[in-house]
C-alpha cells in the first residue's frame, strides 16, 4: 500500500484486509469526534543548536501538520500540541531510562526538555491557534496512564478518534498511538505527518502499528474524508 511518506508491505496489507475487511478500518471519520495530536515538535528534536536528539526530517513535516490542523479545525475537530517534558519526577520515577544514557547525554536531555528552556518550546513554524490545547507529557507515550492529561482532555471534549503526528515515528509517536488504541481511542498514524531518523525505521513503525493496533493514512486521504463527512452532514 503506497501512501504519501511511506509504503506498507503488501503481505501486511493482505493480512489486515483479511482480518478487518478493508484496508482502512477508520476511514469513515466523524469530524466532530476527531482530534489531531501532534507529538514533540519542539526545539529539542528539531533545532541543531539546542536539541539533544534532533530528527532533521521533523522540520520537513511541518507543512503537512499545519495543513491537517487547519482541516481538523475547519471541520469541527480539535488540535492538541504535546510537549515532552522533564522534571524531577522523571529522575525518580523513570530512572531506568536515564540509566540507559551516558552522563553527558542525560544532562543534555534534561537541559533540552526542562520547562522554561528553548528546547522545551514548540517549533515556531507550527500554526498554533488560541483554541488549540497544549499538553505536557512525561514519558514517551502521551496516553500512558498518569503521565499526561491528554486522554482526559480528549474525552472531556467528546473526541474518540485521534490522528497521530510528530516525532519520532517509532518512539514517542508509535508509543502514543499504541497506548491510544489500548485505552480505547480509534487511532490513525499519519504517514506524511510523522518523522523518524531513517526511512527504514519510519516504515517499520507504520507496518507494525498497522498490522495490529490501528490505521495508517496520509494527509490528503484524511482531509478528503473529513471534508466529505462534513459535506454529508450539511446536506
Amino acid at each position: 500500500m503506497k501512501l504519501t511518506g511511506a509504503t506498507i508491505p503488501d503481505a501486511i496489507v493482505r493480512r489486515v484486509v483479511a482480518r478487518r475487511g478493508s484496508e482502512h478500518c477508520f476511514a469513515d471519520l466523524d469530524p466532530t469526534r476527531t482530534a489531531l495530536v501532534v507529538i514533540d515538535l519542539q526545539h529539542a528534536f528539531m533545532n541543531d543548536a539546542v536539541g539533544h536528539a534532533v530528527c532533521p526530517a521533523a522540520r520537513d513535516i511541518v507543512p503537512a501538520v499545519n495543513r491537517l490542523a487547519a482541516a481538523v479545525r475547519a471541520t469541527g475537530g480539535g488540535v492538541f500540541w504535546v510537549q515532552m517534558t522533564h522534571d524531577a519526577r522523571c529522575l525518580d520515577e523513570w530512572s531506568v531510562a536515564h540509566e540507559m544514557a551516558s552522563p553527558e547525554m542525560r544532562e543534555k536531555r534534561i537541559a533540552a526538555l526542562s520547562e522554561g528552556t528553548l528546547g522545551h518550546q514548540l517549533w515556531p513554524e507550527l500554526d498554533i491557534w488560541p483554541e488549540d490545547e497544549i499538553v505536557k507529557k512525561y514519558r514517551y507515550s502521551a496516553f500512558m496512564p498518569g503521565t499526561s492529561q491528554l486522554p482526559g482532555r480528549l474525552r472531556s471534549r467528546g473526541f474518540d478518534t485521534v490522528l497521530i503526528t510528530g516525532t519520532v515515528t517509532n518512539v514517542c509517536c508509535e508509543s502514543s498511538a499504541r497506548d491510544a488504541n489500548m485505552t480505547n481511542f480509534r487511532t490513525i498514524m499519519v504517514s506524511d505527518g510523522n518523522a523518524a531518523m531513517s526511512p527504514e525505521e519510519h516504515e517499520a513503525s507504520f507496518a507494525a502499528f498497522y498490522n495490529t493496533f490501528g490505521d495508517v493514512m496520509d494527509t490528503e486521504m484524511i482531509i478528503e474524508r473529513l471534508q466529505r463527512a462534513q459535506a454529508a452532514r450539511a446536506a
